[in-house]
């Protein structure tokens, strides 16, 4: 066994140990392509504090599994995965103990997988990727591209983690925002499990000099919408265009004065606009903010890295005060990489990057 960082992966483990050279270097590339020909195992053990055996339902949380896996706690199969891009949950309480817990989780070779379906039926790909990756929910460019290297990388991307609750919980919340003659008005769309009992939802927003606001609504259903306008509402604008005035909200999920759940965000006011008006051309495909039509200048995000868990805060927003420096107000997120994390979208909305 070698010492493993999570979350983290193979490749980035094995240069840190020494036991790969710098893929990045020569064509080392070449030299480490066994690493995701091979199948990789990850173990651990651990402890459960006391009061999360209180709780009626305790899950294992994976963010992010990349990709072909299989877990077992204690002996016991939880399940598989085959998706690099969503979050999986397993019910685990049924399996936990106090001490000891063993917990192991089967990487199989991406790279195998896919030259294996490919053979049954061909989808190659661009022509510098390892042919089959569309078979795979994985990021394609991992696989190769005309900017990129053929290095898919294979661990736990993201975060992985116990979750203890009782039963009533926000599974999702849905942010918007209206604008008319100068005044904003937020909503959040509030979606709970097992809303058994009347429940109260409190949209709590907190302008960028510090004042609040509240407002709160009751439901007994598993949705409720909750909505608020704005007192002095500060605009955001794009980079070049003006200031960037971030907002802070929390939506609460109560019983009685008991806290449930609570969820944070950060949000710009702004209304976007796509104007499409007929010309003597056809339509016209104008940008507006906040009314006021403007010249969308800006560049194509790839993944910043090979191997995205190296990314930092500190990198990605050396990335993005880069494209600010350059005077560009627009991104638009490449489609063959993968679904960037809030670091990305508040770091944009920090510099006054609009995304495409």
């Amino acid at each position: 066994w070698l010492p493993a960082q999570v979350p983290g992966g193979v490749h980035t483990d094995l240069m840190s140990l020494g036991r790969i050279p710098d893929p990045f270097v020569g064509d080392n590339e070449k030299r480490v392509a066994w690493v995701a020909e091979s199948d990789w195992e990850y173990h651990t053990t651990f402890n459960v504090q006391a009061d999360v055996f209180e709780r009626k339902q305790v899950w294992l949380v994976c963010d992010g599994l990349d990709t072909l896996a299989s877990l077992t706690l204690n002996g016991k199969e939880l399940g598989e995965t085959n998706n690099m891009f969503r979050q999986y949950r397993f019910d685990v309480k049924p399996l936990l103990k106090a001490e000891g817990n063993e917990l192991t989780i089967t990487f199989k070779s991406p790279v195998n997988y896919v030259m294996e379906k490919n053979a049954t039926r061909p989808m190659n790909g661009v022509p510098q990727a390892i042919a089959g990756g569309p078979h795979l929910r994985k990021a394609p460019c991992q696989f190769g591209w005309d900017w990129g290297p053929q290095l898919p990388p294979i661990g736990i991307w993201k975060d992985i983690y116990l979750e203890a609750y009782d039963s009533t919980r926000i599974t999702e919340v849905h942010l918007r925002q209206s604008h008319d003659n100068g005044n904003v008005t937020v909503s959040a769309r509030v979606e709970v499990e097992n809303a058994h009992t009347p429940l109260s939802a409190t949209l709590l927003v907190t302008a960028p000099d510090g004042s609040q606001q509240t407002e709160s609504v009751s439901f007994t259903s598993t949705r409720g919408v909750i909505s608020m306008q704005v007192k002095n509402p500060q605009l955001w604008w794009p980079n070049g265009l003006g200031d960037q005035p971030l907002y802070q909200v929390r939506v609460i999920l109560s019983e009685g004065n008991q806290t449930l759940d609570e969820k944070k965000y950060q949000m710009g006011l702004r209304k976007i606009e796509l104007r499409q008006e007929p010309d003597e051309w056809g339509k016209s495909f104008t940008f507006a903010v906040n009314g006021h039509p403007f010249f969308a200048k800006g560049a194509d995000w790839i993944p910043a890295d090979s191997f995205p868990t190296r990314l930092t805060e500190e990198s990605l927003e050396g990335l993005i005060r880069s494209a600010v420096a350059t005077h560009q107000n627009m991104l638009r997120v490449w489609g063959g990489g993968f679904y960037e994390d809030e670091r990305f979208y508040d770091l944009c909305d920090r510099y006054g990057i609009l995304l495409w």
